[in-house]
């Protein structure tokens, strides 16, 4: 059984849905971390929904946020307990896009996925392995998990833009050309950029750059 997500909107300045853009934090976060990027969006993306779900439990490193599943090596929580949660939690990201997509009436072609660290390396897990592709996933300072497996286990390509800052002192920066390799060995095709002398974060013109990617890939 799957647990329900419950989730932030912000709704198209126009009235009307005709893309959505779904925000997935980072570890110790909750969907309000990035729904505020809908605000500097929104003005020049008038027809998109944008939604942040929670992620499903709550964060063992941060009582105050969620977490999509546990980090051993930060919370010291059992690598095993941590895989099957991980597990889980595909099936909950899951079960939760296809009810949005009925009820918002939208096919997965016009939804965009945007991740922020571990928000990331769950919409790089969950968009090659559905059975349609969206039109794209944004992911700032995250992972491939699993890389070795996702040439087999990929359904559909889509565009991917990963973006990491190159002071990144929580998820290493190197990540970034890593996901990039093995995405780009299972087909998919990859955009990258450096956010130069930023953290663990997404800076202005990493923003800039996900609009620009969100701009050409959704549709009109």
């Amino acid at each position: 059984m799957t647990r329900d997500l419950t989730a932030g909107r912000k709704a198209p300045r126009s009235g009307t849905v005709k893309t959505v853009v779904v925000f997935l934090h980072g570890y110790g976060a909750d969907g309000k971390d990035l729904l505020g990027l809908a605000d500097p969006l929104s003005d020049h993306m008038p027809d998109t929904l944008f939604l942040a779900p929670n992620a499903p439990e709550p964060c063992l490193g941060n009582p105050m946020g969620f977490q999509w599943f546990p980090i051993p090596r930060m919370d010291g929580s059992d690598p095993v307990a941590a895989g099957v949660a991980f597990a889980a939690a595909q099936d909950d990201l899951n079960a939760y896009l296809d009810k949005m997509m009925e009820e918002e009436g939208v096919g997965a072609s016009q939804v965009m996925l945007v991740g922020f660290s571990q928000g990331t390396m769950m919409a790089l897990q969950v968009a090659p392995r559905r059975e349609a592709s969206f039109a794209g996933v944004v992911g700032f300072s995250g992972r491939l998990l699993e890389p070795e497996k996702l040439a087999a286990e990929a359904k559909v390509q889509m565009p991917i833009q990963l973006l990491h800052g190159n002071r990144d002192d929580v998820v290493p920066f190197d990540s970034m050309q890593e996901a990039a390799d093995a995405l780009v060995a299972a087909d998919f095709d990859v955009y990258t950029h450096v956010m130069e002398g930023t953290p663990h974060g997404i800076s202005p013109d990493g923003l800039q750059q996900a609009f620009v990617f969100m701009n050409e890939f959704l549709p009109k």
